[in-house]
Formats: C-alpha cells, structure tokens, sequence
C-alpha cells in the first residue's frame, strides 16, 4: 500500500498501518496530506472531502501507484473515467476536481483495494485478484463489479468473508 510521506503533513497524523481505519487508508492510497493538504481520519471527514470532490491530483497518484488501473478498461470501470480523460486531465495541469460521483468511487476503490491487499498480502496479489474470476463472486471478476455501488459491497462482503475464512 502507498504511505503518504509529504513532509508537510502534521507529525501526529502518522498512525501505525495496524491502527489506520478504512478511511485514513484510503486516504493514503490518494495521495494524503501532499495531495489533499488536510487530514482524514473518520468516514464523515472522507464524506467531506468527496462531496467537495477530489483533487485530480488524488486520481493521478492512484494510478501511478495501482498499476492495474492504467491497463485496458480497468479505470474506466472502477472510477467510471477513461484513461485519455485522465491524461487529458494531467496534461492540463489544472486544480481541477472530480466530480461527488468519481470522487466516491475514487474513495470505494481505494478502501477495497486496501483491504484486498491486506487480506491478500500484498498489492501485487490484490491486483492480480481484481481480474479474476471469484468463485464466491459468481465467477464475475470483483473490478468488472465495481461499478455500482451493490456491486462494489459484493466485493467488499466477499473479502471480508475471505478474510475470517468463510468462502461461500
């Protein structure tokens, strides 16, 4: 998992990875205090944050460090963005945000991700298993179930029962 290591980031925000809930590891994995120049440490703070929508700055740090979202579709199905709309996007090197929609999914893949890599042990594993089929998923790939929110809690209840071992 990306840690956000700005060096303007409040030394007492920097909480052990085991004691990090799903919101400050989100956070992190879009790029954190560098990015988004505050803190995150509850779900109503990231509710905040994706109303007034992501920088895009938290998008592009999120591809560069989930390699699997700059392959085939992958993006686009996860976050519901192209990747020549994010390129479009770098290139214009605006303050831009995304909008409530893209932020939140931003936000959802972020959380699932981190906790596929931790139930998984580690980001290469995590993003292998995106794109295959689960068995407890209907054989459905989880990043083709991404895309709606029912979909995206599939996944996330999936990997929680893998988690505590308890597969179907």
């Amino acid at each position: 998992m990306i840690a956000s290591s700005g060096t303007n980031e409040p030394k007492d925000s920097r909480i052990p990875h085991d004691l990090q809930n799903e919101a400050m590891r989100a956070f992190d994995l879009l790029g954190g205090w560098k990015v988004m120049h505050r803190r995150v440490r509850s779900s109503l703070d990231a509710h905040d944050l994706i109303v007034e929508g992501l920088p895009s700055r938290a998008l592009l740090h999120l591809v560069d460090g989930v390699h699997v979202l700059s392959t085939g579709d992958v993006l686009n199905k996860a976050i519901g963005m192209s990747l020549r709309t994010l390129q479009r996007r770098k290139a214009e090197a605006s303050g831009k945000t995304l909008s409530m929609e893209q932020s939140s999914r931003a936000w959802r893949f972020a959380e699932i991700f981190a906790q596929a890599t931790d139930v998984l042990g580690g980001q290469q594993a995590a993003e292998a298993w995106l794109l295959e089929p689960a068995i407890g998923l209907d054989n459905r790939r989880p990043i083709d179930l991404l895309a709606t929110a029912a979909g995206a809690e599939a996944v996330e209840d999936y990997l929680t029962r893998m988690e505590y071992g308890v597969y179907t």
